[in-house]
């Protein structure tokens, strides 16, 4: 029978076992922790995109002045630095969220314990246990299905976030990635939307309900909640004060305050809306989707203080024309003002009222200009010295060929009377249609559809005579665009809608400005001399009231069914136009002169910055001569005409020898029959 062994050398078999044993299952463990680790890092996420952190961020758009036209975004969010995050924000997260967030390496181990034994009981994920680190990997590494393989995921994550950046890395991330209800993700944007102000301006209640709405922004939001939301608060009120971040009398005091919230408004200003959708028409274009998620900072180049100025004269215009016609519908309008300098737009409205009707007659509508088309034809006979201020013309009624074979046209004045032989200054000055026919018949079609072109009319033009009288429908921003030519010393700049574009980084993006001459600077002087001549005595007369130097041109169509003008001073280029959607009359007499002058010197009073009051500098190139000129409204009269130098007449105080258009209109027509 064998010995049984000693009591101490069995105990220290038993141990030497029991070592040898947990070192087994130790090693073991090890091994499939360390297989389940490699398996599911296998097909985990990169968390390099981490370390350049750059969430969807909303593009904030603002005016000439900078105030807030609009918020364009996927993701309301406007991402901040951690700086800019007050402390007891932070601390009302941390204790409220992650407690141990400043100690674990990304997972808390004994929250995961907790939150396991919970969910094996109930044999699914109830309680999450997920510290800020591991909700930062679940939000932008992974899904959010509640499954255990998605967890363990998520630790792995953790883990690795932890390891590759600082505790301040991932509260910056987390801070501006989370969602806090009511559209709002990030702090700032939670901020704003619930107290209508900047995060680093919140109060500690106001910072405390924040950090509460994380669990269940839904059911948290103050809007809808304000109980729940408060008792949300008052628990993490109670946490900041275990956690020793604040005392219990703060947290008490915190606790009795009462819940004052201020919404803030997200909306685009009503007032803009016109130019906004052209605005984001064009930058979507450039940016694509970007524009929603680029966090932009646009700066337009409209001018919110004029805009809403001009919208009210507007209304006050068009209810007018309507009330003393007696028309129980009000006609609509539209407004464009250009910054000569830059070609900037400074106000854009395309009728009464965006949210009632979306269509944008300042740019989308094509209607007959009448007369305002008349400056075009001008230009290209300076241009082409077929034609000077001074030359000769006879107002005279005449026939032309139809549009079908056998058929003539006539073009009439407006008052239905000729003036006989009288200078282009006088035929523009007094809206003379026949001597627009005559003068477009000199000039040439061909030559007159590249003046327009090269003005940026873009709209396609008659092939014959009637579009010298404007019947050849065109936008109100072409027109406005081509006047502002006359008013850059014959550049034409094409308009732009941006001051100035920046990325979410505070760096400049560069902009494309097209600008070039299309008319010598000796015509545009010309053509500012001429219409400065029509508002100082002909159509454009009303245009005085604004009492600083101005020049511009009326037009009005047949049966009075659209006024025109459009009108510049040496700084703002503005152009308006009133008619009825469906073509109809406005009422008799209601002429570019009577009822759309009378608005564009509202409009361009009501801007808040004042204007040049001196005339435009002659070029160079620029010789005045005195000549006489008969009005058949004034008599006869001596005018210090501007010429080009080439084209200066030998005398003065007389008739120009070198007379551009002698008789050539009779020597044309006459042997036709005319």
């Amino acid at each position: 029978m064998p010995r049984r062994r000693p009591k101490k050398q069995r105990i220290l078999t038993h141990f030497h076992l029991t070592i040898v044993l947990f070192s087994a299952a130790a090693i073991s463990l090890g091994l499939i922790l360390f297989l389940v680790y490699f398996y599911f890092s296998l097909n985990l996420p990169s968390i390099s995109k981490l370390a350049k952190y750059e969430p969807p961020a909303a593009t904030t758009v603002l005016d000439h002045r900078g105030e807030v036209l609009a918020y364009w975004y996927k993701e309301r969010r406007f991402p901040v630095p951690l700086s800019q995050v007050p402390p007891y924000l932070i601390q009302a997260f941390v204790s409220a969220e992650d407690a141990r967030f400043y100690e674990h390496q990304g997972l808390d181990f004994w929250s995961i314990l907790r939150a396991l034994i919970v969910d094996i009981k109930e044999r699914r994920i109830v309680q999450g246990g997920s510290t800020i680190t591991q909700q930062v990997a679940r939000a932008l590494l992974l899904t959010r299905e509640r499954t255990f393989k998605r967890k363990l995921k998520e630790a792995i994550l953790a883990w690795q976030i932890d390891s590759a950046l600082t505790k301040d890395e991932i509260l910056t991330i987390y801070l501006n990635q989370i969602y806090l209800g009511a559209g709002a993700y990030g702090v700032e944007a939670a901020a704003r939307t619930y107290f209508n102000k900047h995060v680093w301006e919140l109060t500690l209640p106001e910072a405390a309900l924040i950090a509460g709405l994380t669990p269940a922004p839904s059911r948290y939001n103050p809007f809808r909640n304000p109980e729940l939301a408060l008792k949300r608060r008052a628990y993490v009120l109670t946490r900041m004060a275990e956690e020793g971040y604040i005392s219990l009398e703060t947290a008490k005091k915190a606790m009795a305050s009462p819940l004052k919230l201020n919404p803030g408004d997200f909306s685009p200003k009503k007032e803009a809306l016109y130019f906004l959708s052209i605005l984001k028409y064009r930058l979507e274009k450039k940016f694509g989707k970007e524009l929603y998620t680029g966090g932009y900072t646009i700066y337009a180049s409209l001018d919110l203080l004029w805009q809403e100025e001009a919208i009210k004269k507007l209304k006050e215009q068009l209810e007018l024309i309507a009330k003393r016609n007696k028309h129980k519908d009000i006609p609509q309008g539209a407004i464009i003002c250009l910054d000569n300098k830059r070609g900037a737009v400074r106000v854009l409205i395309g009728g009464r009222d965006y949210e009632h009707n979306q269509f944008n007659r300042a740019v989308q509508a094509r209607r007959q200009p009448g007369s305002a088309f008349k400056p075009i034809i001008w230009a290209t006979a300076i241009e082409k010295d077929i034609a000077t201020a001074a030359s000769k013309i006879v107002d005279e009624p005449i026939v032309l060929p139809g549009a079908r074979p056998g058929s003539y046209w006539q073009p009439k004045n407006f008052d239905r009377d000729y003036f006989g032989i009288i200078s282009l200054r006088t035929a523009l000055v007094h809206s003379r249609n026949t001597a627009a026919v005559k003068l477009a018949y000199a000039v040439g079609l061909p030559d007159l559809f590249v003046m327009a072109k090269s003005l940026g009319i873009k709209s396609p033009l008659a092939k014959n005579y009637s579009v010298a009288l404007g019947s050849s429908g065109l936008s109100l921003l072409e027109l406005t665009r081509a006047y502002s030519v006359f008013a850059n010393q014959g550049v034409f700049k094409e308009e732009t809608l941006v001051d100035s574009i920046f990325d979410r980084h505070g760096q400049e993006i560069p902009l494309e400005r097209s600008s070039k001459r299309v008319l010598s600077a000796e015509t545009a002087y010309i053509m500012e001399f001429l219409l400065h001549e029509v508002v100082r005595e002909g159509t454009g007369r009303c245009a005085k009231q604004l009492g600083v130097w101005a020049a511009g041109k009326t037009g009005t169509t047949d049966n009075y069914q659209d006024a025109w003008f459009i009108g510049f001073t040496p700084d703002i280029t503005c152009g308006v136009w009133i008619g009825y959607d469906k073509v109809k009359p406005l009422g008799r007499l209601e002429t570019g002169g009577r009822a759309a002058c009378p608005l564009w010197v509202k409009v361009m009073k009501s801007r808040p910055d004042s204007y040049k009051e001196e005339a435009p500098e002659p070029p160079k190139g620029i010789v005045f001569v005195e000549t006489k000129d008969f009005d058949p409204l004034r008599g006869e009269e001596i005018i210090l005409t501007p010429f080009k130098e080439e084209n200066v007449p030998e005398l003065k105080n007389s008739l120009p020898r070198r007379s551009i258009l002698p008789n050539i209109f009779r020597e044309i027509l006459r042997p036709l029959g005319f």
